[in-house]
């Protein structure tokens, strides 16, 4: 009786543990049938990988064996004379070899990647279905010679079309496009997919008189047209020449010795042949993804039918494209003849002329991906080497500095601080030498300006934060390339988010100074340097509306700003200043003396300005290599996408300030000269300065602009620039040799 029990419980527990066992096999099964429906591809790979041998691991000699044959391979490539811009499969294949440098994330352990994820990371293509219209945009008018862009439909061209950009392609206008001028407007051109168009007449436009003039004006300073297909920018390419450019020019110039005329003779642009490449891959992706877009642009005069045709009407949409003898449905495609050129000029009687546009699109299958579409673009843009090479020239720049720190704080300052700890007579402490001696007027507040040297420091210390953060955010991807202006606009917003740093770093210095006047110092502190930006820019402004330049800054953008910097900017500065005033006032380890020491003299190349200009070439020289890159993507509008490279740049220039500033400042305290408060902001400020000489050089030897205005308009953003970098330069060098003589002197026993 007493097992029946027993073996009852027995049961009942085993078929508990058989019930369980059957749902946890149940839910393993559902498991991996969910596995399997979301990637159905994996059936296939594990029925591929049963039957497959384990890849054999490459050893690294293996893989120098390979990358010399390699090289070998794209040697005899250009030997034999292949080029590297068109799209055929042995261009791309040597494309990709020599950006193989460029092609690598990572910082410590660098992997292979595409250009597209390097240059736009989370950047996915798109698709299009047959026939599918795709927008092409138009960007700015824009020359190397004038630094004076203008909007594409300023220009004497077809109207803007009057459909509205679908919502996917709509991009929003940041602060940073207003005042760069960019705008997303449609470009009057249409593109269905995989429909090639032969010569399609668009419209005829009348142009004489002061337009006409500045037509030719905008041919001879070589003016480009810049039009965007699928994010991707025209391209101009030469497979005989070997070369690729962005955008196509308004025209030519031809000299007398070529036109037999008194006179240059000057030609318009007004046929476009448009070639565009896409890839289809049924088995990866629906659809067709472009991987190119070119122009081939010709100079063509029309010959007009006996039809009347009406002013700036699309030819195109109103189904008008007979009555053409030279742009006929079917016939011969126009192409670049000197007895058909469009010349420039108006009739003998001083009649207007007219043009007209025309275009034809070809589409050409490739079999190069997307992902591999953007490099074309830099083919011959500096390797990343030459960037390594700046960022190692910077540190031997900072090892050498730190080198003569090291020295200064653990050979000399030690040594001098346990001279002075052991002086025990008073005729010993009498006899005190060197930087010890002024112990009681090294902590004496600045004399002149403090409140200037505040207002200074707390606008540097505003500047640089939010260029760190701007530079922070760019590393992690959180900036967008493709989108125009929004690293402006992170630069601007951050400046103003970051009031409330400059306002406490103001706002403590002028407390340690014993200052009264704090209202006058957070105002200050808030109006001074945005004062200063904005008056130089709307004095600038008055310049660009006039001649109506593309980047003169519209009244809503001007008002927007100003609320910005009344509400959002203004504001923080007075809560930063207002913990700063409400903190305890900085400690400093010695008192100070009632009486001022006297100060001798010191040789002149020790004292202010010659010491002031030698200390600033330092900072300067340890980033000005990749000043180079920096400057020429600002005006010569190359691709600058290497914000690590900027952001170790960065670091290795906050740390040459802050030794320079401190060596400088030992070397002043040797000699008995207490005033370093001054000193210590101008030994690094005086960067600004060269780097404000640094662009007159570049103005003369790498820009060839032309005229008043264009030169005006680039030395007053490059001042607006080296202003900044003054600011920054100095607040690291100031807060820096703070931090040092409160270190020292508190090491010392003071009576």
């Amino acid at each position: 009786k007493t097992q029946r029990p027993q073996a009852h419980n027995n049961a009942k527990n085993t078929k508990a543990q058989q019930t369980t066992a059957m749902t946890a096999r149940l839910l393993l099964k559902a498991a991996v049938l969910l596995a399997l429906l979301s990637s159905p591809n994996n059936v296939a790979d594990a029925s591929e990988k049963v039957g497959r041998k384990p890849a054999e691991k490459v050893t690294r000699k293996q893989k120098k064996v390979q990358a010399k044959e390699k090289a070998v391979k794209m040697a005899n490539m250009k030997a034999a004379g292949q080029d590297q811009v068109s799209m055929t499969k042995e261009a791309a294949e040597l494309r990709s070899y020599e950006l193989r440098k460029k092609k690598r994330k990572g910082i410590l352990k660098r992997r292979d990647a595409s250009l597209a994820q390097v240059l736009f990371p989370g950047a996915s293509p798109e698709e299009y279905s047959d026939r599918e219209p795709v927008p092409a945009f138009v960007e700015l008018v824009e020359s190397k010679k004038t630094q004076l862009p203008f909007e594409y439909y300023d220009l004497p061209i077809c109207p803007e079309p009057g459909e509205k950009i679908q919502k996917r392609f709509r991009q929003r206008r940041n602060l940073g496009s207003r005042l760069m001028g960019h705008k997303l407007q449609m470009a009057p051109y249409s593109f269905p997919t995989k429909i090639s168009k032969s010569c399609t007449p668009l419209c005829v436009v009348e142009v004489g008189g002061k337009k006409l003039r500045w037509l030719r004006k905008l041919v001879d300073r070589q003016y480009r047209v810049h039009l965007t297909l699928d994010q991707l920018p025209v391209l101009m390419r030469s497979k005989e020449l070997n070369y690729a450019v962005r955008g196509y020019p308004v025209g030519f110039k031809a000299p007398p010795s070529y036109t037999g005329l008194k006179e240059d003779e000057f030609y318009l642009y007004n046929h476009l042949k448009f070639t565009i490449t896409y890839r289809e891959e049924p088995a990866e992706f629906e659809g067709v993804r472009i991987t190119g877009f070119d122009v081939h642009p010709v100079s063509i005069t029309h010959h007009f039918g006996d039809e009347k045709v009406d002013l700036e009407t699309n030819l195109e949409a109103a189904n008008k494209k007979n009555g053409w003898d030279t742009c006929a449905s079917g016939g011969d495609s126009p192409v670049n003849e000197p007895e058909t050129y469009l010349a420039l000029r108006s009739g003998p009687t001083g009649d207007s002329m007219k043009i007209m546009y025309s275009y034809e699109v070809n589409w050409i299958e490739s079999d190069i991906p997307w992902a591999d579409r953007w490099d074309v673009y830099l083919v011959g843009s500096p390797d990343d080497e030459i960037h390594y090479f700046a960022i190692v020239n910077s540190l031997m720049i900072v090892v050498f500095l730190t080198g003569a720190v090291a020295t200064i704080m653990i050979r000399t300052l030690k040594k001098d601080i346990a001279g002075y700890n052991e002086m025990q007579t008073l005729e010993e402490a009498q006899e005190e030498t060197g930087w010890k001696l002024v112990h009681g007027d090294v902590f004496r507040p600045p004399q002149s300006y403090p409140l200037l040297l505040s207002v200074l420091v707390g606008t540097g210390a505003q500047i640089g934060s939010a260029f760190f953060i701007t530079l922070l955010a760019s590393m992690f991807r959180m900036l967008n390339p493709i989108k125009k202006g929004q690293a402006l606009t992170a630069v601007i917003v951050l400046y103003v988010l970051c009031g409330g740093v400059g306002g406490y770093v103001s706002s403590r210095l002028y407390k340690f100074c014993d200052a009264k006047s704090w209202k006058r110092c957070t105002i200050a502190t808030a109006i001074a340097f945005p004062g200063l930006i904005v008056s130089m820019i709307m004095v600038l402004n008055v310049f660009l509306t006039i001649v109506g330049a593309a980047t003169a800054v519209s009244f809503v953008t001007i008002i927007l700003v100003f609320l910005m910097w009344a509400c959002v900017s203004t504001p923080l500065v007075f809560v930063g200043s207002y913990f700063g005033y409400r903190a305890e006032k900085v400690e400093v380890p010695t008192k100070t003396n009632q009486i001022a020491r006297f100060v001798p003299d010191v040789p002149y190349y020790a004292a202010p300005p010659a010491s002031i200009l030698i200390a600033g070439l330092l900072p300067f020289g340890s980033v000005c290599i990749e000043l180079f890159f920096i400057m020429s993507a600002l005006w010569l509008h190359q691709l600058y996408y290497i914000m690590g490279f900027l952001m170790a740049v960065l670091m290795i220039l906050v740390a040459t300030c802050a030794q320079v500033s401190m060596v400088m400042c030992y070397l002043q305290l040797c000699v008995e000269d207490h005033r370093w408060w001054w000193k210590s902001f101008l030994n690094c400020a005086s960067a600004g300065l060269y780097l404000f000489l640094y662009s007159l050089w570049f103005l003369s030897s790498k820009l060839d602009l032309v005229g008043v205005l264009p030169v005006i308009v680039y030395l007053t953003y490059m001042s607006m620039i080296s202003i900044a970098f003054g600011l920054m330069c100095g607040t690291v060098g100031y807060l820096s040799c703070f931090w040092f003589t409160r270190k020292i002197y508190g090491s010392v026993k003071v009576d």
